[in-house]
């Protein structure tokens, strides 16, 4: 079984994934859950504390903008084996597209990419056998705008696909499209992360002429700009979700869910052992960050 949750944590973005053969990946390194008033909630030490996760196989960094490098403090507690991460973006264009008192974090990120520079962007990995298909795509562009640095991360696993982007506007997308490897990768997409946090410059139209998602889900806040969840709602087919702890699937399709309303939403997919057919289940949880997904079994 595949499991990919993504985690409520406020303005940021923070994914986990345990693959079918037991290994772990992180996409990001979101922070917080304002809405529940948990504002040092870390994904990463829950993992190490509650589901008993050691390391990380793999580290994801779609690109470095503060708020998907908070947890950025706590990588060492999982000590990542792969981290994979944009390296050609000029230091000026971090710079500027940070705040002044990002800093030390910034100094952190960069230190990371220095301690893994064998096995970060194009550089081949060692292989893994992750029980499933996951792929990496880094957009062409050399601008300062971070998000159009975004890796898009597309995993497929027993006939569903999930594609997580970073924070992808116009011109990423653009770039993305004119890549055949990437279109032939998102065919078939199912559940879909909305970009740049479900904010109207990272939706791109045209994306969905080539697939069209059972569900897309939106990690944000109450506390930003104002998301274009209606624009996804309409290019979904919409899906049947399960209410974790309320103990009941919606008798209508949801087409979008957000981590501001739903909480942690947890995808699950895989092939059922005694029918043989494969199946794709979404629920959600809501609550206190340190009880999030504590029902939740990986």
């Amino acid at each position: 079984m595949l499991q990919v949750m993504i985690w409520d944590v406020d303005h940021g973005s923070a994914a986990y994934i345990k693959t079918p053969t037991g290994k772990h990946i992180a996409i990001d390194l979101g922070v917080g859950d304002m809405s529940e008033g948990g504002k040092e909630f870390s994904p990463l030490r829950h993992l190490r504390k509650h589901y008993g996760v050691e390391r990380l196989d793999k580290l994801v960094i779609t690109h470095p903008h503060r708020d998907h490098l908070d947890d950025i403090a706590n990588v060492s507690l999982l000590n990542p084996r792969l981290l994979r991460a944009e390296r050609g973006i000029k230091d000026e264009f971090i710079n500027k597209g940070n705040k002044p008192n990002d800093k030390d974090i910034l100094g952190a990120y960069r230190s990371l990419l220095e301690e893994y520079k064998t096995s970060v962007g194009g550089t081949p990995a060692p292989a893994v056998d992750w029980g499933c298909t996951i792929q990496h795509f880094h957009p062409v562009y050399d601008g300062p705008n971070l998000n159009n640095y975004s890796v898009v991360t597309v995993i497929s696993y027993a006939g569903s696909k999930i594609v997580i982007p970073g924070d992808n506007e116009g011109g990423s997308w653009e770039s993305l499209l004119k890549q055949s490897a990437f279109v032939s990768a998102i065919k078939g997409t199912d559940i879909f992360v909305a970009s740049h946090h479900g904010r109207e410059s990272g939706f791109y139209g045209e994306l969905f002429d080539h697939f069209k998602p059972k569900l897309v889900i939106v990690s944000d806040t109450n506390h930003g700009s104002t998301s274009v969840t209606g624009n996804y709602t309409y290019h979904a087919e919409g899906w049947q979700v399960d209410h974790g702890r309320k103990g009941r699937v919606d008798a209508d399709p949801r087409y979008t869910l957000t981590t501001r309303n739903d909480g942690n939403i947890l995808i699950k997919c895989g092939t059922n052992s005694t029918t043989g057919r494969n199946y794709l289940a979404v629920s959600t949880e809501l609550g206190a960050p340190q009880q999030k997904a504590a029902s939740y079994r990986f």
